[in-house]
């Protein structure tokens, strides 16, 4: 099982022990999951696959002992809102938000019900917590180190591509918190001048925004492109690293594709 796997199924323990369960036979829990990209996508459906086999190892059956209700935003994270009180209304008894957007959608649409998030980028800065040693609220998850590793990438890219000065650095801006996504983006530019690399940020919103996005970076002599990370960029990976490829231009990101990839 994979380590987001483990956290959240390790949140849902706690939450529902088995002896307890079983004194309350009238009740079935409910488990809220709130996914970005359509459950038609092979990596949602791969997660919502991950996440009921470690339900099932720990002896939650969706349909018997638990009622798993999925929203999807069908990667327009303007819906979260939305569908983070649709589920707060149902009085879902733990809400599975897979990232941090979802995550603090959730968290504004209750305080009470508990909310597990797998991936956070940094979640002081996106107030999804008060600390990391204490985090007070009804928010759990993991974090990882996406925000601080993007200036990394833009190094290594330089490393391979030695003779590049131009990058086209795609991103979305509501992907974090406001915070988060500030700071990543001073601390790229930073790294992309002591690299020698002139930054072309180019924002996509949604899907519908690559082909206008990568016409753009097309028309303007780029050598390379590097992607931000972003819970709605790593669900259209594929696509990324088709546009690219059409172009011919060297891309580094988190997941499979592109030129490398890295991550944490």
């Amino acid at each position: 099982m994979q380590r987001r796997d483990f956290i959240v199924t390790i949140g849902l323990a706690a939450v529902w022990p088995v002896g307890v369960q079983a004194q309350q036979l009238k009740k079935v829990p409910q488990i809220g999951f709130l996914a970005t990209g359509s459950l038609e996508a092979p990596e949602t459906r791969a997660s919502f696959d991950a996440f009921r086999q470690g339900l099932r190892e720990l002896g939650y059956f969706d349909g018997e002992n638990i009622f798993i209700v999925v929203r999807s935003a069908d990667s327009k994270v303007e819906r979260f809102p939305a569908l983070a009180d649709e589920l707060a209304h149902l009085n879902v008894d733990i809400i599975v938000a897979l990232n941090s957007l979802s995550g603090r959608a959730a968290q504004q649409a209750t305080t009470t019900i508990p909310i597990v998030i797998p991936v956070m980028g940094d979640p002081v800065e996106d107030g999804l917590v008060v600390s990391l040693a204490r985090p007070g609220g009804n928010v759990t998850g993991s974090t990882f180190l996406g925000p601080q590793l993007v200036p990394k990438r833009l190094a290594l890219l330089k490393e391979a591509l030695p003779s590049a000065s131009r990058a086209a650095a795609l991103w979305h801006p509501r992907a974090y918190g406001e915070r988060t996504m500030k700071n990543m983006v001073e601390e790229t530019e930073t790294a992309g001048q002591a690299l020698g690399l002139h930054l072309r940020f180019v924002a996509v919103q949604g899907p519908n925004d690559f082909d206008p996005a990568f016409s753009t970076i097309g028309a303007e002599r780029t050598d390379a492109v590097m992607v931000f990370p972003s819970p709605m960029l790593f669900n259209e990976r594929t696509r990324i690293v088709d546009l690219a490829r059409k172009l011919r231009l060297p891309l580094i990101s988190m997941g499979k594709g592109g030129l490398m990839s890295y991550g944490a």
